[in-house]
């Protein structure tokens, strides 16, 4: 049996697995975790992987990493790490994003040159913070990184050039997945000259051995990672309801949304893979079970026994501000609040349906950028709610399956390293699991009066 190894270097934690490289099957896993912060030295991610992997490589023939994307790590002349790495959920580059896209003559331009808009996010916001902010710093900085990239590099303890993939590549915002090439413009508007980045390699193409003379693939970004890890292709489009929620689709043309509600990405095959991401999913949940007083089993219950649309009551779910639609200071809304439907069933539903509304409006994003849209496939741990899985077929209005719970980037990954191995033409063939739910009526209802109160909030959305 030839064994692979993928890692998922992702926000809270460094996950491990090794598979079958024929089979994917899962044999042997690990876990450490990350501090909860929003900059970190990336030798943390280094130890949590020493930790995580300890006793599980022996016999691993090949491993790949994916890692949270849009990450600075800034390095300096000799390599050393510049300053702790800015990690995506870091919103102090906000300012910048809007001055970049104000000093390129706006979100039109940068959705043609590089498929999106930016926003705090993204990797060239950070690098125009630094240079206003961290003068100093900035001026030592001589390469930058991704998160995976550096990880990856510090596998092959620096014995072959930085790499990446076209993936992680295109969600810096330096990086034109239409045009498979960096923007040393973009660069230079942002950071006023051009530091070193790492060649993109193509699909699967090794970049280089451990110590212990693993092969390692190029990785990429963790939505892409999930996407391989699913096997999702062309129609497929990934609805994942992790704290926050993203609606990934596989493309075989790239996108370029002016509105910066679709990023343009790349994906780790060599297609596409437009993303809408809200910040608010099952967070939203939990929130709701905490005002009521209830665990989460039992808000599935409440929920389950409501009438769609519960009863006129929407909740707008922005709770910790939101990135689709642009509203980071927006908070949620109760709306249509009144005597007859003022049950703990009816706040029950809305919270339901107003966090899967807001990304069945992700789904129609991502159809309006003619992406084709055939099914579902919904994962992420708020997927294994019975109240959860009946609203989506509702709402979504193609059909759903439920993948079996697993770690898809790593697994996505951990294939990816099986393809290096191998040198096809295509990655191996693994077999997902998954329930495919029993279709709804539709609750365009539901959605309409979501979309009016929506439209219509304003100022209330802006405390």
């Amino acid at each position: 049996m030839v064994l692979v190894a993928g890692v998922d270097c992702s926000t809270q934690s460094t996950k491990v697995l090794v598979c079958d490289a024929e089979t994917g099957a899962v044999l042997r896993t690990g876990r450490a975790s990350h501090p909860d912060v929003t900059e970190v030295d990336p030798q943390v991610w280094w130890r949590a992987f020493t930790e995580a992997s300890g006793g599980l490589l022996d016999g691993v023939r090949a491993i790949s990493v994916a890692g949270q994307q849009h990450g600075m790590v800034t390095l300096d002349g000799d390599g050393a790490v510049v300053r702790p790495a800015l990690l995506w959920n870091d919103m102090r580059s906000a300012q910048a994003a809007a001055d970049l896209v104000t000093e390129l003559g706006g979100a039109k331009p940068w959705a043609e040159a590089v498929g999106s808009v930016p926003v705090a996010s993204l990797t060239v916001t950070k690098l125009r913070w630094l240079a206003e902010h961290e003068p100093d710093s900035a001026a030592r900085v001589e390469q930058v990184l991704l998160p995976h990239d550096w990880l990856t590099h510090r596998l092959t303890a620096g014995r072959s050039a930085p790499t990446t993939d076209r993936g992680d590549a295109s969600g810096t915002g330096y990086w034109s997945p239409a045009q498979g090439r960096y923007r040393d413009d973009l660069l230079r508007l942002a950071f006023g000259r051009v530091p070193a980045v790492p060649a993109v390699a193509a699909p699967a193409t090794p970049v280089g051995e451990t110590p212990d003379g693993l092969l390692v693939a190029p990785g990429t970004g963790d939505n892409m990672g999930g996407a391989l890890g699913l096997g999702a292709q062309p129609g497929d489009v990934v609805v994942s309801l992790g704290t926050s929620g993203t609606v990934f689709a596989v493309s075989e043309a790239p996108t370029a949304d002016p509105s910066g509600a679709v990023a343009g990405f790349a994906d780790a095959t060599g297609r596409y893979l437009p993303l809408v991401c809200t910040l608010n999913a099952a967070r939203v949940l939990t929130a709701a079970a905490d005002l009521l007083g209830v665990d989460l089993a039992r808000l599935d219950e409440l929920a389950l026994a409501a009438e769609p649309g519960a009863g006129g009551l929407v909740l707008l779910p922005y709770l910790d501000g939101e990135r689709t639609p642009d509203l980071p200071s927006a908070t949620g809304l109760v709306h249509g609040l009144t005597r007859s439907n003022a049950s703990a069933a009816n706040l029950a539903r809305a919270a339901v349906e107003g966090m899967l509304c807001g990304l069945a409006d992700g789904i129609d994003a991502v159809r309006d950028q003619g992406v084709v849209v055939r099914r579902v496939l919904l994962i992420g741990g708020a997927a294994r709610s019975a109240a959860v899985r009946r609203v989506a077929a509702e709402l979504f209005q193609v059909p759903v399956v439920v993948p079996e719970p697993a770690e898809y980037v790593a697994l996505g990954v951990a294939r990816q390293a099986a393809w290096a191995l191998s040198a096809s033409a295509e990655p191996p063939s693994w077999t997902v699991s998954g329930e495919a739910l029993t279709e709804q009526a539709s609750a365009d209802g539901v959605r309409a009066r979501y979309a009016e109160v929506r439209d219509n909030a304003g100022a209330l959305l802006r405390p």
